[in-house]
Order: C-alpha cells, then structure tokens, then sequence
C-alpha cells in the first residue's frame, strides 16, 4: 500500500490541477478571464469552458442578471416654489459591458450601487428643481421620470451598465409644509366649484330667458292664430245670418225678439221697466210685428 501511495498523491495533484483548468458559465453570468492580472477574454455565452491553472490564468464571474436600487430612505428634494417633498424611487440596471464595470467597480456590486444612487439623487434633484409640486405630484410625473432615465442611463453606460428604468414609488409633503399645501388646495378646489356654480347659473339663467321667449313667441302666434280663425268664423256667421234674413225678414225679426224675451226674462226676478207700446212688444200680443197704436 505503501508503494502505491506516492501514485495516489499524484493522482490528487493532477485532478486538483485539471478541476482548475475547467470552469462553468451559467445563464446568470459572465466571465472575464485574466492571465497575470491583464483581462484576456470575456465570455458572456453559458458554458463549459477551458483555461490555463493559477497563478497563470484565474476567471473573476459576473452577475449579469436584472437588479433593483431602492431607497431606503426618501430623499428630500426642494421644488420651484422652495417646498421640500420626500421621493422615494427604484432603479433597475445590469451590467453590460463586463471589462468596464469590472475596471470601475472590481467586482464590487455595492460600489455600483452606490455610484449610480448618487447619480439617480442628482437626476432627481435638476428634474424637481424646475418644477412645482402639482407638476412634480401630477402632471408632469412621467416626464421626470423619463428624464431620469436618459440622464443615468447616458451617465452609467461608460462605466458598463445599462439603467433599464427608474420610477418615482412614492412622494409626500414635508410635515412643514403638508397643511399649507392643503389648505391652498382646499382654497383652489373651492375656487373650481364656485367658478363651476357660476356658470351653472348663468346657463341656467339663458335657458329659462330662451324657453320664456319661446313661450311668448308660440302665445302670440296662437293668438294671431286664434283671431284670424274668429274673425273668419264671425265673417262666415254674418253671412250666414245676412242669407238667412234676406230669405224671410219677418221671420227672422219674430226670432230675434223670441230670444230678446228669453233673455230678458231668464229668471223671476227680473225687473224690466218699459212702456207697454214700446217696439220691444212688438210682437207680444200681435203675431203680425205690427207695433201698437198709440193713444
């Protein structure tokens, strides 16, 4: 056994050897490969791959996988008008250029990070800076955010990453300034709905005056209609009572006086003071129409 153990040693030493020569490329990674210190390849397809033993050649692996910065704790950034507010935002990156970050950083990921949160801070704080807090809460918190991103992304390409995306998670008032912010926001939407009141008012106002107008011009014209058909219905009648006399005049005048007694004599209280030879009596004791002889 003894004899064979020298053997043995060497086998070990030349497994140890060949297990160094070998090295593995996941999906996840990429590989710089460096000969006495000196980057000589870089290998971004997963693999199994060959190199020579230390000291001679060694492999540093990079992750080169999607990553998230998040602030820990919002930044406090001054609009336009000098109010603070508190941002908190996250950044997407991944290496893209293994021998420049590596050159940059190491193979120091924190180092990264902390290069690109002060780059993200400075991005943040020109894009607020122009800009009020009802830009920067409402109207204008996607052109922020698409500034940021064209200004870390141009800033980190030369160090071998690439910013996928940045977004503003969340943004609050100062507790200093929270109240008067409020308050004028309170004072504005008063201002909306009195504006809006106004001229729910004045369109009212417009509506009732043109249904008036409308009335009076449909009444007037009814009424101009309505006497033309009297006037019409009148001229007709008078035809009417003007053939019909014309065709029997004593008769006609019998009729008339007929209806002047009904009317006269419509009730039992009626009083009617007249001489008893009076034209009136025409024909109440003589059928003819004669009128009386006077004494």
């Amino acid at each position: 056994m003894q004899r064979f153990f020298p053997y043995l040693i060497g086998l070990v030493i030349i497994l140890a050897v060949l297990s160094s020569c070998v090295f593995v490329v996941r999906e996840r990674d990429s590989a710089l490969v460096f000969a006495l210190g000196e980057v000589r390849e870089t290998i971004t397809e997963p693999g199994l791959y060959f190199k020579l033993p230390p000291p001679f050649q060694n492999v540093v692996l990079l992750d080169r996988r999607l990553q998230t910065i998040e602030t820990k704790d919002p930044e406090r950034i001054q609009t336009a008008e000098k109010k603070n507010l508190l941002i908190d935002s996250f950044v997407k990156w991944r290496i893209i250029d293994p021998r420049q970050f590596y050159v940059t950083f190491g193979a120091n990921t924190r180092a990264a990070e902390e290069r690109l949160s002060a780059q993200i801070r400075d991005a943040l704080n020109a894009s607020v800076n122009v800009r009020t807090v009802k830009e920067v809460v409402s109207s204008q918190r996607g052109d922020i955010m698409k500034e940021m991103l064209s200004t870390v992304d141009n800033r980190a390409r030369p160090l071998g990453v690439e910013v996928v995306d940045v977004r503003l998670r969340r943004i609050d008032f100062a507790p200093e300034i929270s109240e008067s912010v409020y308050r004028r926001m309170e004072a504005e939407r008063k201002e909306e709905a009195n504006r809006l009141r106004a001229t729910g008012a004045a369109d009212s106002e417009r509506i009732r005056a043109q249904a008036d107008r409308q009335r009076e011009e449909l009444l007037a014209t009814a009424y101009a209609e309505a006497e033309k058909i009297r006037g019409t219905g009148d001229a007709e009648a008078a035809s009417i009572f003007a053939q019909a006399y014309s065709k029997n005049p004593e008769f006609y005048s019998f009729y008339k006086s007929l209806e002047a007694y009904r009317s006269s004599f419509s009730s039992k209280d009626d009083l009617l003071v007249i001489s008893p030879d009076s034209e009136f009596f025409r024909f109440w004791d003589n059928g003819q129409g004669t009128a009386p002889a006077r004494p």
